[in-house]
């Protein structure tokens, strides 16, 4: 009878209630992804120990016999103890047992076994607390066995308080033993050349190794099968991209493009020059641009990307770029109309579209969007509304697109015919992660910045060791002010007293114990503000708030207050992390730094010195020198290059943190993959999928590859990958 495969569903090998509760504890539902759920360490049973040289605290492995056993009702506590004396011919111990009786019909005087477990001490004699044990007739047999067992690892699993790794371990034995055969999804001269395991071999080695020789052998394959099948359903998805037929949408001469270059009142960069080259020549290629661009912020990708919208709008076409908040889509509203001028606006008819404009307001715009009047469209999630239509949508943008899932932007694509796809980010992306998370995309780097951009100098303001520096902090910022300058104050919460999820960053891994963290100050919007209109320094100093739960209409007016320059100080949440474009803004002042990760404290940081004036960033914080969230902030003050920020925030945080919600479809599968250590190796697999796709893009000749997409890569997740 042919056993499971690694696509069999768990209730059909391991029943409906044991199986309901392993998808509830960690989400498995089928035998491949239960034998994907691997040991996270591995524990030593010991070696084979005479019972009259025990060492306390240490696991050890008896071979004994059964003496006496013994059942009786604890006195202080309910239910019973079960004591049993075991002896190996030279010394005895005692073995107890919490609540369980029913081993008296197994621990019977006579009985010889194997007995594992931590050595204790109770009343000055030795003994194991409900210790593992395998009981034999023939002693030979036991100490032969034993010898064996006492050098096999026993791995550890990740558990809940309902599935303990015991049970995790006993379940996976049963699958394995019920398992058939195993198509393996790696080429056997991809396996041969590399020295890798049968696919079988590798799950039997990782959960049933016997002995420590068998553990990396396993895992070197099993990293090896993530890679490559990952690798491989991303350039699947690139191939099918370039399957379909696009739009071509080509620069004419004389056109809106060349005459928005002539009206320029500076050159662009070398980097925004070859870059915009790439997406000149994606925009006429036979598929549809699928491109990300990565930059500093401040190093010009939006005009990068309405130099794109321009090449579009000469063919007729309409661009539609998304941004995450009503801020950031009224700034780039904005910006995009100053950099048109009065000649070319008019032409382009910009128009914003979000959820909170009037309804008159947002009809109006609406219609000069459905006819296709307006060329260039800036919105929020307005955009993916089904009332929302487009005449001709030929380029979609997505800003910071970390902060849209894919269901989001493929809605917008969706209202178009196969049109091109930019998406920008300001958040530098390791090697790494960008083939692991977007290897489905072609990426562009912009790193050079535009002439005129002043230098930002940060300083640390560490109060655990030098608490008086919070006053000048703030002596500081009203210095700055007087000069005519303005500053932001970046807090981590509206209220400290009323912390929400929403508005509340992650707690860092190394957060200190209860005690210590409770004795932080905590700081919201609504407490600075109160702090600092008690400052006889801040006497005269005009001083406004911004959060994301205002009024949208609230929050537009204090940003273009700021902006003319009617604010001197806004105290705000990471509303302002992306896009808010204040020349005349000087100063930083983030408190409780260490609470932000080193990519938002980047861009955060990125929001001052963008006129000619130098900026100041002061990172203020209550951590302690040594832990990873004091060097998280140390590490943004040491260096304003935001990809060295990005290696330093991979190294100290992981790939968990940085691939985050980017993850979807196959890239949340990672379980041995670790992006920070296995960067050749996922290099490689790349390779080694390229080469196999241009041999056999099918994967006719292929098919354990096959059903692993098709196992890892689902139908959802297939659509998940098609969407991104």
């Amino acid at each position: 009878m042919p056993g499971f495969s690694l696509a069999s569903r768990l209730d059909g090998a391991i029943g409906g209630k044991t199986a309901t509760a392993f998808e509830k504890a960690f989400g498995v539902k089928t035998v491949g992804e239960l034998l994907e759920h691997y040991p996270r360490r591995y524990a030593r049973r010991g070696e084979l120990t005479p019972i009259d040289s025990l060492p306390l605290g240490e696991p050890v492995t008896i071979v004994a016999e059964v003496v006496s056993a013994n059942e009786r009702r604890m006195q202080n506590r309910r239910g019973s103890l079960l004591e049993v004396v075991i002896s190996d011919g030279d010394g005895r111990m005692s073995l107890t047992f919490f609540n369980q009786p029913w081993r008296l019909k197994d621990l019977t005087p006579g009985r010889r076994g194997i007995f594992s477990g931590k050595v204790g001490e109770y009343r000055r004699q030795t003994q194991l607390t409900n210790p593992d044990y395998e009981l034999f007739d023939d002693i030979a047999e036991a100490r032969a066995e034993a010898e064996v067992t006492a050098k096999r690892p026993i791995p550890i699993y990740p558990a809940t308080s309902s599935i303990p790794s015991t049970l995790v371990q006993k379940t996976i034995s049963l699958v394995l033993d019920g398992l058939g055969e195993v198509d393996d999804p790696l080429p056997d001269d991809v396996r041969a050349r590399r020295g890798l395991l049968p696919a079988r071999a590798a799950f039997q080695q990782i959960h049933r190794p016997e002995s420590d020789d068998d553990i990396p052998p396993a895992i070197a394959t099993l990293r090896m099968h993530e890679a490559f099948v990952l690798q491989t359903a991303l350039l699947q998805q690139r191939q099918f991209v370039r399957a379909l037929s696009a739009t071509k949408r080509p620069a004419a001469p004389g056109g809106l493009l060349e005459r928005f270059d002539a009206i320029l009142p500076f050159e662009l960069t070398p980097d925004q020059q070859s870059v915009g080259a790439q997406l000149a020549a994606d925009l006429v290629a036979d598929w549809p641009m699928n491109r990300l661009v990565q930059g500093e912020v401040g190093s010009g990708k939006t005009l990068v990307a309405l130099r794109a919208m321009l090449q579009v709008a000469e063919s007729g076409g309409q661009s539609a770029l998304i941004a995450p908040t009503e801020v950031l889509a009224g700034q780039h509203l904005r910006s995009i109309a100053r950099m048109l001028g009065p000649e070319l606006a008019p032409e382009i008819m910009p128009t914003l579209l979000t959820g909170q404009m009037p309804a008159a307001e947002r009809r109006k715009a609406a219609l000069r969007v459905a006819s296709g009047q307006a060329r260039i469209v800036v919105g929020t999630h307005a955009l993916l509304s089904a009332t929302t239509t487009f005449a001709d949508l030929g380029f979609v943008v997505v800003d910071e697109q970390h902060r849209f899932g894919v269901d989001q932007r493929e809605a917008l694509r969706a209202k178009g015919s196969s049109p091109h796809t930019l998406v920008l980010t300001a958040t530098p992306i390791p090697r790494t992660v960008a083939m692991t998370v977007f290897g489905d995309l072609d990426v562009s780097t912009i790193r050079t910045m535009p002439a005129g951009r002043a230098r930002i100098q940060s300083f640390v303001a560490p109060l655990a060791e030098k608490p008086a520096w919070f006053a000048r902090v703030w002596d500081r910022v009203a210095e700055e002010v007087a000069l005519g300058r303005q500053a932001f104050v970046v807090c981590a919460a509206i209220d400290s007293d009323q912390l929400t999820a929403d508005e509340k960053t992650d707690e860092p891994a190394d957060a200190p114990a209860a005690a210590a963290e409770s004795a932080r100050t905590r700081w919201g919007v609504v407490q600075v503000e109160a702090l600092l209109t008690r400052l006889p320094t801040f006497d005269g100093i005009r001083v406004q708030i911004l959060h994301g739960k205002m009024p949208s209409d609230e929050k537009d007016a204090v940003m273009q207050a700021f902006a003319r320059g009617d604010i001197d100080v806004l105290v705000a949440t990471t509303v302002i992390e992306v896009g808010v474009d204040v020349p005349n803004a000087s100063t930083m002042v983030i408190l409780e730094a260490d609470r932000f990760g080193v990519s938002q404290l980047h861009q955060l940081r990125g929001r001052v010195g963008r006129g000619g004036l130098p900026g100041l960033c002061l990172l203020v914080t209550e951590a302690s020198p040594g832990t990873s969230a004091r060097a998280r902030v140390e590490a943004v003050a040491a260096t304003l290059d935001g990809f060295a920020l990005a290696e330093v925030d991979l190294d100290l945080r992981g790939e968990g943190d940085v691939l985050g919600g980017a993850q979807s479809g196959a890239r949340s599968s990672l379980r041995l993959l670790r992006v920070v250590t296995d960067a050749d190796l996922i290099t490689e697999a790349r390779a080694e999928g390229e080469r196999l796709l241009v041999d056999d893009p099918g994967l006719l000749r292929h098919p354990g590859l096959a059903a692993a997409l098709e196992r890892r890569v689902g139908v959802e997740e297939r659509a998940a990958l098609a969407k991104s």
